[in-house]
């Protein structure tokens, strides 16, 4: 289990002119780390998250050879309550559209929106906790949210999943990106991945593109580790590179150190 009272370790952040950068940059990491634990274990066992700021990564990472993507075994961050996959907002679908259908990954656990999220829990818990995670590929919210832990996130629930309750600024955000016509249709809640999980991974690979996310970035890789910047927490993890854009990083001061490439 992660010491979520250890020392701050010094974040590795590297600033990319564009997105399109970033997300190869990420998606070569990426495949770095799927090739080795491959090579190491006989398989990787991946998190993914989903969401507007995902995408050109993995479109990158899609579209690069020499994964055995049939020895992958991926999980997914969150799922709203009470959308099947066909609606399209659903995170299974996208993983479909954006993923699984151009890698046919050897074994994927996705989570169901519109079933009983008590047995999906229990069901995904029990095949996540087989073996350790390889890395996890996380984003941040606008509100600094880390997979659906909305501030004030809880650091302390050691379930690997559980139900939670999205704060407006979160579904707002899934409202202006698209995926919703109105602040009413997007669900309340929610299953998502608890902070504690998304510890346990190997490795943690933050990709944050967009000058929106400028603001969250701040709090959360410059600011206080506190609950009210969820993503903070990535703070106290041995192997976590953020990758972001030169407007998602804009709003950074001298204090965080900025690994700067083209």
């Amino acid at each position: 289990m992660v010491d979520l009272l250890s020392p701050i370790i010094q974040m590795i952040v590297k600033v990319f002119s564009n997105p399109k950068a970033l997300g190869n940059a990420a998606a070569e990491r990426a495949r770095t780390i799927i090739k080795q634990a491959i090579g190491d274990h006989g398989r990787a066992r991946i998190i993914f998250a989903t969401g507007t700021s995902q995408l050109g990564f993995l479109k990158a990472l899609v579209g690069l050879p020499g994964i055995d993507w049939s020895s992958v075994e991926m999980f997914h961050l969150d799922e709203y309550l009470g959308i099947d996959c066909t609606h399209p907002a659903s995170f299974c679908r996208y993983l479909m559209e954006h993923l699984i259908q151009y890698t046919y990954i050897g074994k994927c656990h996705l989570l169901n929106g519109i079933r009983d999220p008590k047995l999906v829990i229990q069901e995904v818990t029990a095949e996540l906790k087989r073996a350790p995670i390889d890395a996890a590929f996380v984003g941040v919210g606008e509100n600094g949210h880390l997979a659906f832990n909305d501030p004030p996130a809880d650091f302390q629930v050691t379930d690997a999943y559980m139900v939670v309750t999205l704060d407006e600024a979160c579904r707002r955000q899934q409202m202006n990106e698209g995926w919703f016509l109105s602040l009413e249709d997007v669900p309340r809640q929610a299953i998502s991945m608890t902070v504690r999980q998304i510890l346990e991974a190997k490795e943690i690979l933050c990709i944050v593109p967009d000058a929106r996310k400028a603001a969250a970035v701040k709090a959360c890789f410059e600011g206080d580790i506190t609950p009210m910047a969820p993503a903070s927490i990535l703070r106290t993890h041995c192997s976590t590179t953020i990758f972001l854009d030169k407007h998602s990083s804009a709003l950074l001061g001298p204090s965080v150190q900025l690994q700067i490439d083209s």
